[in-house]
């Protein structure tokens, strides 16, 4: 019989192993519409190998029941699912913002599983007051860009996304949409109480490949901290995307899908 991971999840493709965790408060159906799409235009480019993604929704949304309000349990039920799907088999990691925080902390735990990690919009110092946001660029909102958007989204919108189009905007709203309803309580406890992973100031290194991607219009997560966390990554590489912010894979959809594609082919 079966072990049900402790986190939900959902598979797309077949082949190597890539482990995908989303932004804070967002499920994996979200994350499932930025990389779907990508992936899509990589299948068969010059990679010859198939990819099975795997989607975890964090505790306290989607299929994902709460832990006790702090990073390190989360990332315990995080490496508990990894244990339950891959057991000790290597694989890829891929995270946005909170995700990818808590993919740089799995790969301290499993250096010698993570094969890999592409680290997007990431934290680096999650709790927002250490966070440097020297030098994020004001966006240049097209106008009329929320005219479509559900008028529950358009401070958050106006914060995060750094490229404000109305064709972003409609893209980023149509993913929200999909996102299952979250437990707000956890969350703000999460927030409130126990954000911080207990090894965050770790300088241990990750010799795997590493891929850094950042918007220069990220007001969430600036761009500054992840270029000073190229330290920690030996095979790492930074791209600062100037018109992107929080929300890249939306915001910049061919360039991500490029980006993906070669730390794809550093991998092979």
């Amino acid at each position: 019989m079966l072990t049900r991971p402790p986190l939900g999840t959902f598979s797309c493709g077949l082949g190597a192993p890539v482990l995908l965790l989303p932004w804070f408060g967002l499920d994996g159906t979200v994350l499932a519409s930025a990389f779907e799409p990508a992936f899509g235009q990589l299948e068969g480019v010059a990679l010859n190998v198939g990819w099975r993604r795997l989607y975890l929704d964090l505790p306290g949304t989607g299929d994902s029941d709460p832990v006790a309000p702090s990073s390190d349990a989360v990332l315990d039920a995080v490496e508990e699912t990894v244990e339950t799907l891959l057991g000790d088999s290597p694989f890829l990691l891929a995270g946005c913002s909170y995700g990818g925080y808590l993919a740089s902390g799995l790969a301290r735990r499993r250096p010698e599983q993570v094969q890999g990690m592409v680290l997007i919009c990431s934290g680096v110092r999650i709790r927002p007051e250490t966070r440097n946001l020297t030098g994020v660029l004001p966006s240049r909102p097209e106008p009329g860009w929320l005219d479509t958007t559900p008028p529950e989204l358009h401070e958050h919108f106006r914060t995060a996304v750094g490229n404000q189009t109305q064709i972003v905007a409609d893209r980023l709203a149509a993913a929200f949409a999909r996102n299952a309803p979250t437990d707000d309580a956890f969350l703000m406890r999460l927030r409130a109480s126990g954000y911080p992973l207990s090894d965050e100031e770790s300088a241990e290194p990750f010799d795997g490949p590493v891929a850094l991607l950042t918007g220069r219009r990220d007001r969430i997560a600036g761009y500054r901290d992840q270029f000073d966390a190229l330290a920690r990554f030996p095979q790492g590489d930074y791209h600062c995307l100037p018109s992107a912010g929080h929300y890249l894979p939306f915001e910049e959809p061919a360039l991500f899908a490029a980006l993906l594609g070669e730390w794809l082919r550093r991998r092979h």
